[in-house]
């Protein structure tokens, strides 16, 4: 037995020193296929992150379907849960995100076709470009949530949620922000669900909606239907409580309310849509016709009571308050006693004595007096303003480059009603859309020119995240946009009156009356940040510690 052991490991030695053959050769193939096995199974999580970040774009309106948050949250965090390192899991989360915002900001990509000629290149560049900056965010989240998790399924649901939507949180504020289709907005058909949003904003319902739809990752390890582990079921109850609970406390503040709003005393407003198509609103040629098209749906058949008129943003493409013959005209058709509220644009001096381009909102009196005026502060990137390093002069026609007012304020209209004016995407930013520390207004009035994403489903996500702010200041929604949707929405979010996408028209509508301010308006984002930083002392008090020595 000796001697042929010797015998054989001779041989294996000479064979060995001619290259034909290793004893490490099997173990070498082996490790290579277990990594192209790794590589392979890798890209197939990184396309299933790509696909529910579809399914999550798909829950947001204009279908406002959040059962659709539950596959999609779910799946992303059994995706994390099964990724090891730190760049697969931003890669996951950056891909989640990625076609979450690929699909659902699409409709950015028609404002580039208005003039095809001038813009139609950056419209690739763009309609990938955003959405890939957007997604460094959730990619970056997912990192985090690899790094801090302690492998408890409920404590990590928690976690998931958490950083989730920090990492959304940022996205609203970084870089000027944009919390565009955040997953409160998947809620929009379910206006009663909404309503916990007067009390913790639309972070705290959002973070409650993620920890529900990722509540579902708990009942999956180790799931035996005929023997179900109860810990994990209560769990899974324990998580999704605090959605319900808030689902069930928004129904019971709907059903408390009165069925009409009350309206204020001795106001009507004619809210203005006339419906010019965004490839004629800044033709020269066309300015007087379609200035005379806001006077005449100003007018005709106008009901008597009427005290306030209403026109969208860049309703005049010129600046109407240098020019007494058009101010003269609108205070004709001005209701008596009464004034109009306009969008135009504005040369204003600043501080230093220069004269420079700004985004208006104007009201102009009977007798053709601007009375009062709000520049916007919250300015567009790349639609309003441009960075000067970029190699084009604007991408509105007729605008050129605004610069920002002083910021928000009211905006006082004649017979002392008071508004705060958020022109387009300003009615976006949660917690932003009211001065702050100043008098109530009994109001929001957004003014907004949709036309440059057509019937896509821009106007639709748009108007939903506009009526979400009626909730959470306890104030009623005055909108007027150019080609719809424009719209007149009570302090619990209702829908009064609402004209449609393309169709020319006027809302004559009461003002409903402002509720008691609920809690957001004063604690803003504080509560969220609360819960959020509790949450991830948790998760670092149950992450495993690693032995020194």
């Amino acid at each position: 037995m000796v001697r042929k052991h010797n015998h054989t490991t001779a041989r294996e030695a000479t064979v060995r020193d001619r290259g034909r053959y290793s004893p490490t050769k099997g173990a070498g193939t082996a490790d290579r296929t277990d990594r192209r096995r790794t590589v392979s199974l890798y890209w197939l999580r990184f396309a299933a992150a790509l696909g529910l970040g579809l399914v999550a774009a798909l829950a947001m309106p204009p279908a406002a379907s959040p059962w659709g948050l539950i596959p999609a949250f779910t799946g992303l965090l059994l995706l994390l849960g099964w990724t090891r390192t730190r760049w697969g899991a931003f890669g996951i989360g950056w891909a989640f995100a990625f076609a979450f915002h690929l699909y659902g900001l699409r409709w950015i990509g028609e404002a580039f076709l208005v003039d095809a000629e001038r813009f139609g290149w950056m419209r690739p560049f763009v309609i990938s470009g955003l959405p890939a900056g957007l997604a460094l965010f959730v990619g970056l989240a997912a990192v985090a949530f690899v790094t801090l998790r302690s492998r408890r399924a409920f404590a990590d649901v928690l976690l998931f949620a958490a950083l989730f939507m920090a990492a959304e949180w940022l996205r609203g504020h970084v870089l000027t922000g944009f919390p565009w289709n955040l997953p409160v907005y998947a809620l929009d058909r379910q206006v009663a669900w909404q309503q916990s949003v007067a009390w913790i904003g639309p972070y705290g319902l959002s973070l409650a909606l993620v920890v529900a739809a990722a509540a579902p990752a708990v009942l999956v390890a180790r799931l035996d239907l005929r023997r179900p582990d109860l810990r994990r079921l209560a769990g899974f109850l324990a998580l999704v409580l605090p959605a319900a609970a808030l689902i069930a406390a928004g129904e019971r503040r709907l059903a408390q309310a009165p069925a009409v709003s009350p309206s204020v005393p001795d106001v009507r407003l004619r809210i203005v849509q006339p419906n010019i198509p965004q490839r004629e609103k800044w033709v020269r040629e066309l300015r007087a016709a379609h200035f005379r098209l806001h006077l005449a749906l100003s007018t005709e058949g106008r009901p008597d009571d009427t005290t306030l008129v209403i026109w969208p943003e860049a309703a005049a493409t010129f600046p109407v308050t240098e020019s007494e013959a058009a101010l003269k005209r609108i205070g004709e058709a001005a209701p008596p006693g009464g004034g109009v509220i306009l969008g135009t644009p504005r040369r204003r001096r600043n501080a230093d004595g220069a004269t420079v381009p700004g985004n208006a909102v104007v009201v102009v009196d009977e007798a053709g007096a601007p009375v009062d005026v709000y520049d916007k502060q919250h300015l567009v990137p790349l639609g309003e303003y441009v960075p000067e390093w970029l190699p084009i002069d604007r991408l509105a026609p007729g605008h050129g480059s605004f610069r920002p007012g002083a910021g928000p304020r009211l905006l006082t209209a004649p017979g002392g009603l008071r508004f705060s004016p958020l022109v387009c995407y300003e009615a976006i930013f949660p917690g932003a859309v009211t001065e702050p520390g100043g008098m109530r207004p009994q109001g929001l009035l957004n003014l907004t020119n949709d036309a440059w994403f057509g019937t896509s489903a821009g106007p639709h996500q748009h108007f939903a995240i506009a009526r979400l702010r009626a909730i959470e200041e306890g104030l009623p929604l005055v909108r007027a946009a150019n080609t719809g949707i424009s719209a007149i929405v009570d302090p619990y979010g209702r829908v009064v009156g609402r004209l449609g996408i393309n169709t020319r028209g006027v809302i004559d509508t009461r003002l409903p009356q402002p509720v008691a301010s609920p809690a957001y308006p004063l604690l803003r984002d504080w509560p969220f940040a609360a819960v959020v930083a509790a949450i991830l002392l948790l998760s670092s008090a149950l992450r495993p510690r690693r032995r020194i020595g």
